[in-house]
């Protein structure tokens, strides 16, 4: 069923799948679906994370590699994924100065209380990794950091 799928991204699915797979048993916890599908440069919804198999719970399901192919494939093809560039525009809404920079306070609420909301632990996890501390009026810049969160490459 993964035929449509390149080479190249058959060999990146596998190293993104063996990132996932904690304990080498050629399974990964349904529960890691979405990051592993989010590293292969994808961004689906929680939604359909959900209809693909994912789960909310760790240890409720696993899956092997040949599910995951087409699973990923299937994603691949989604059109109503929203992507970096679509993130930004939303972004520079809160940029009053126009200079690519907003308050931290305003995209905090942003990513906790709209749309597929962070908890406390990922909202944590993206400011320690991506973000560059807020300026003596409250404001860090919004571009390049999400970008370099959005991708990982073998």
């Amino acid at each position: 069923m993964a035929h449509d799928l390149k080479d190249v991204e058959i060999e990146k699915a596998q190293f993104v799948f063996s990132v996932y797979d904690w304990e080498g048993t050629g399974q990964m916890d349904a529960m890691d679906l979405g990051n592993a599908l989010r590293a292969l440069n994808l961004n689906p919804t929680l939604d359909l994370i959900g209809k693909m198999g994912g789960t909310q719970k760790r240890g409720e399901k696993k899956v092997k590699f040949d599910e995951f192919l087409p699973i990923f494939s299937q994603v691949k093809k989604e059109k109503e994924q929203g992507c970096y560039e679509d993130f930004l525009e939303c972004l520079k809404l809160y940029d009053k100065n126009e200079d690519g920079t907003m308050l931290l306070a305003e995209l905090t609420h942003s990513l906790t209380a709209l749309g597929e909301k962070l908890d406390d632990m990922e909202l944590e996890n993206v400011f320690k990794d991506c973000m560059d501390p807020e300026d003596d009026d409250g404001n860090i810049p919004y571009g390049l950091e999400v970008n370099s969160s959005s991708k990982v490459n073998p």
